[in-house]
């Protein structure tokens, strides 16, 4: 049986890794987490005469750089002037060239957005009329290619080097104490330490050409570099290293003193671990106390270690949740801690797991891992479990914000993956709770079938003491003289074997090894223990591909975003269609965010017949969700920049929840006026957006 473990492991480990890889390297590249809502001029749209500048709205605060916004005219020349200015947090111009001709011209932006993902993306607008283009606007963004795969990989790294130091550390000392003293546990634990921290400077080095150029020559530009200490994201990944060196004092110690002072019956568990051999005093996971502490001292020790521990974890968890997803978006105060929550019961669990596994397949046979143990990191993966599922549910409310996202869009379709793969780890979970509910049954059954046998030897001694009483004082029995003579015959033995006291070494060690094979065998032969890290192999396989749906899931835009994209696009698309001379209505749309609490939106403009003269408008405000709401103030103003007309204000009156109107809006010449709505939400908040429109 146990000749068979070995291949199915690497097998399964195979199969593993290549699930993750093709996930990894099937995911899109990192996408747009903050989309473009809004432009002026809009995309597609037709415009008279030449804009003095180009404006672009996001759906959330975005960083630019000097080139972050390129606008290139039919033969690809820039025709853009100056720095992008800011208008708003979410609204960035930047200037064009004067006497601009006729044709279609490309507008390419690449800025990053507030939660450290790139944003690129191109669009076209067209002065009099559309023309021919040698621009292709399938821009694409320096999180495409190598880089962007490098990247990608070194967050996925950094995810399982959390997860492994993290929970392996929780599992030692919550679940199990002997594994500190357990060097496969050790390694493991080692190993995440060391992955977390050579991911995190990669991911340093690699954040300046991943948000700017993409190109590989740029990763170790020293100002870059400078220029990524500055920002909110390489001000996070400093903190992190900052915070390993603490977790290097930590695992020093724990590994150090605390190993120490775990004791191999520490567990408490009834699996009958035997004391090492002698001359095993030093072997790997032995469990022996070593009298430089008492149980104070231990109970001290762990406390503290404990507490540190936390700490350290949860401002490591920190660091990601400070300066991704959850930074932005609704109700950062509360997403913030939440995400951090969310991290740490990952990390007990999927991590608790991991090393749950190793101390399975790679622990002592001294000191084995018992069902003790198990039953503590059971109760332990069931908290994380229900932390995971409340803290999920809020996220999920957060990113996505309608049921119909869950299939409309990637991220809600990569949220559906990661629910059924939870599902699928809970259900095997179950199955090793049954199996260390039958190692343990068998354990004590075991047990008590040793008894016997011991009862029996005890009866024997004492009879045998008793016939000694019975003899005269003075005569010894004749087994007397033949153990005499024994001695004397083992006296020149250990005579002889003095002169070869390597070779008795030798044959010590070989004895020593043999032994452990053979308890190897037994303890792998047990079709309870068998089955549990059957069970508990499967587990961590599973959630080594749901760490790297995470990952990608980091990646992907959240899908309330997706879909107030989208629905910008369609409005800008169907406003430039819609727009233009005797086309006799103007409907334009516009997301607002005023910044204060209830503060989002979107702002419906009707302008009907849109031609020179008497007109009737009619402004209608919706929620997030598409019902009416009211508003304190909406302003209105049209201006055509033109000719130096306006703005002409507008004040139109209430009619109902959601809805105003106004009659005879005099338009007094044809041309691509500029509509500009102020939406005012509380007493201080408010904000102006404008779109342009083809009016006569």
């Amino acid at each position: 049986m146990t000749q068979t473990i070995a291949p199915r492991v690497r097998t399964l480990v195979l199969l593993i890794l290549a699930v993750a890889g093709a996930l990894l390297a099937g995911a899109a590249p990192a996408s747009a987490h903050a989309a473009l809502t809004g432009s002026d001029p809009a995309q597609g749209a037709v415009v008279d005469t030449a804009p003095a500048q180009i404006s672009l709205t996001f759906s959330e605060p975005i960083a630019v750089g000097d080139d972050s916004v390129r606008v290139l005219d039919p033969k690809g020349e820039r025709v853009d002037k100056g720095d992008p200015a800011g208008l708003s947090g979410t609204t960035y111009s930047v200037r064009l060239l004067s006497g601009l001709p006729d044709g279609t011209y490309t507008v390419a932006y690449q800025v990053v957005s507030a939660d450290s993902h790139p944003v690129a993306g191109a669009y076209t607008f067209s002065i009099g009329a559309p023309s021919e283009t040698t621009v292709s606007v399938s821009a694409q963004g320096s999180d495409d290619g190598l880089v962007g795969w490098l990247y990608g990989f070194g967050r996925y790294v950094s995810y399982a080097g959390f997860v492994v130091l993290a929970g392996g550390a929780a599992f030692v000392l919550a679940c199990w104490a002997p594994g500190a003293r357990v060097r496969a546990v050790q390694r493991l634990v080692v190993s995440g330490w060391l992955a977390l921290t050579a991911a995190t400077l990669g991911l340093l080095l690699l954040r300046g050409s991943y948000t700017t150029s993409g190109k590989v020559g740029d990763i170790f530009d020293l100002e870059l570099l400078g220029d990524v200490l500055q920002t909110k994201t390489g001000a996070a990944l400093v903190s992190r290293l900052l915070l390993l060196a603490a977790a290097a004092l930590f695992i020093a110690v724990l590994f150090g003193a605390y190993a120490r002072t775990a004791s191999a019956g520490a567990d408490g568990d009834a699996d009958g671990a035997k004391k090492p051999a002698e001359g095993e005093g030093a072997a790997e996971g032995e469990g022996a106390a070593e009298g430089d502490g008492g149980e104070p001292d231990k109970r001290d020790l762990t406390f503290g270690l404990a507490l540190g521990g936390t700490v350290v974890a949860a401002g490591l968890a920190a660091s990601w949740a400070m300066s991704e997803h959850a930074s932005q978006g609704l109700q950062p105060g509360v997403a913030m801690p939440v995400d951090v929550v969310h991290l740490l019961a990952v990390a007990a669990w999927l991590g608790g797991l991991t090393t749950l596994l190793v101390a399975l397949y790679r622990g002592p046979v001294e000191t084995p891992v018992g069902r003790d143990a198990v039953r503590r990191f059971s109760r332990l993966a069931f908290g994380s479990v229900v932390t995971l599922a409340v803290t999920g549910v809020y996220q999920s409310w957060r990113q996505l914000g309608s049921w119909s996202a869950f299939t409309d869009t990637r991220y809600g379709q990569l949220l559906l993956v990661k629910i059924a793969l939870v599902a699928v780890m809970v259900a095997v979970a179950y199955l090793s709770r049954r199996w260390t509910h039958r190692l343990a049954e068998a354990r004590i059954s075991a047990a008590e079938e040793e008894k016997r046998p011991a009862v029996s030897a005890r009866s024997e001694e004492t009879e045998a003491s008793e016939e000694e009483e019975k003899q005269p004082a003075g005569t010894a029995p004749a087994e007397a003289s033949d153990a005499s003579e024994a001695s004397g015959a083992s006296e020149a033995k250990k005579t002889r074997a003095g002169h070869d006291a390597v070779r008795a070494a030798q044959l010590a060690r070989q004895r020593a090894a043999t032994e452990a094979a053979r308890q190897k065998r037994l303890r792998d032969a047990d079709p309870n223990r068998f089955g549990l890290r059957r069970s508990v192999l499967t587990e961590a396989g599973v959630a080594v591909v749901l760490l790297a749906v995470t990952t990608v899931l980091t990646q992907t835009e959240p899908g309330r975003t997706e879909q107030e994209a989208k629905a910008a696009a369609a409005t800008s698309s169907s406003a430039a269609e819609g727009t233009g001379q005797g086309s006799g209505a103007v409907s334009l749309t516009m997301p607002f965010d005023t910044g204060g609490r209830n503060g989002k939106g979107v702002v419906s403009i009707d302008l009907d017949p849109a031609r020179v003269g008497d007109n009737s408008l009619h402004v209608y405000v919706e929620g997030p969700d598409g019902t009416p709401v009211d508003v304190p103030e909406v302003k209105l103003a049209l201006t055509l920049t033109a000719t130096d007309i306006g703005p002409l204000p507008v004040a139109p009156d209430h009619v109902t929840t959601g809805h105003w109107s106004a009659s005879a809006v005099q338009i007094p010449m044809a041309g691509d006026w500029k509509v500009e709505v102020t939406v005012r939400t509380s007493d201080i908040d408010q904000v102006t957006v404008s779109k342009n429109a083809q009016i006569g």
